[in-house]
């Protein structure tokens, strides 16, 4: 599967964005799917991961409150819904996924993920 993240640009802190992360592919509800975030000089860092059917969703504690996954599976994308945003969220976004059939799984590591897309730069200003 190949996945192209887009939706990311320049806000306020306080502002609001939604991005999103199209597969390619006939399969793609078989895919757990998560998005990640990269700031400079960090570690990749786990933002949210929603299961193959959307039906379990799960998010870092930062995230947790003013970020929601959502997954369309006819349209082949997952979305984030990042709201309150603050400058500290500042980084490039990745969506990632990893074929799990129908299952609930949702993984926090990077290493759970054998797909990643290139990346979305989000930027918040004070």
């Amino acid at each position: 599967v190949q996945l192209q993240a887009s939706g990311g640009g320049l806000v306020q802190a306080g502002g609001s964005l939604r991005l999103s992360c199209t597969a390619t592919g006939r399969t793609f509800s078989r895919y757990a799917m998560a998005w990640f975030r990269q700031a400079p000089g960090k570690e990749r860092e786990f933002v949210a991961a929603i299961s193959t059917s959307g039906g379990i969703t799960y998010y870092s504690d930062s995230a947790k409150g003013r970020f929601t996954i959502a997954r369309d599976n006819a349209k082949n994308t997952v979305y984030l819904q990042m709201n309150s945003l603050k400058p500290e969220d500042t980084a490039v976004y990745c969506c990632a996924a990893d074929f799990r059939v129908n299952s609930d799984f949702y993984g926090v590591s990077p290493f759970q993920y054998a797909y990643w897309g290139q990346g979305t730069q989000v930027t918040v200003s004070s």
